[in-house]
């Protein structure tokens, strides 16, 4: 979103069939901590919910928590979700157990970051800091 005044603004998201959030209130709680407002969207969201969530919200960013698997289709899914409503500007970034050689194509799809067990809470506020409303080219 550019450089907007304010807050950086993340919605943090369970997407699919998974039911484990602890992770994800985790980081929800450390970008929050961080000076950040952060919208949880709660387990079993779907892409378009997410996606939804983030235009209603003017989201800078949005954060996936996968633990089920189905990373590669959940993040193909909103990727091209903001891409058909036009909210390319929005972040997608991620977490929790996604093999190493799932990574690099996650990337080609436009992830900006994929964060693996062992990250710790410090370096993800660091990189959303660091990546989020960075004006075009700096």
């Amino acid at each position: 979103m550019g450089v907007a005044a304010g807050p950086i603004r993340v919605v943090v998201a369970k997407p699919g069939l998974d039911g484990h959030d602890r992770g994800a209130k985790v980081i929800a709680r450390a970008l929050r901590d961080a000076g950040m407002e952060v919208i949880y969207t709660g387990l079993h969201q779907t892409p378009e919910q997410i996606v939804d969530t983030a235009i209603q919200e003017d989201a800078d960013a949005i954060g996936l928590s996968i633990l089920s698997g189905a990373h590669n289709t959940l993040f193909a899914a909103v990727i091209d979700l903001l891409k058909e409503r036009d909210a390319e500007d929005i972040l997608v970034f991620g977490g929790g157990i996604i093999p190493e050689e799932d990574i690099p194509p996650l990337k080609e799809k436009g992830v900006a970051e994929i964060f693996t067990p062992g990250a710790t809470t410090a370096s993800i506020v660091e990189w959303v800091r660091q990546n989020v409303r960075q004006p075009a080219g700096a």
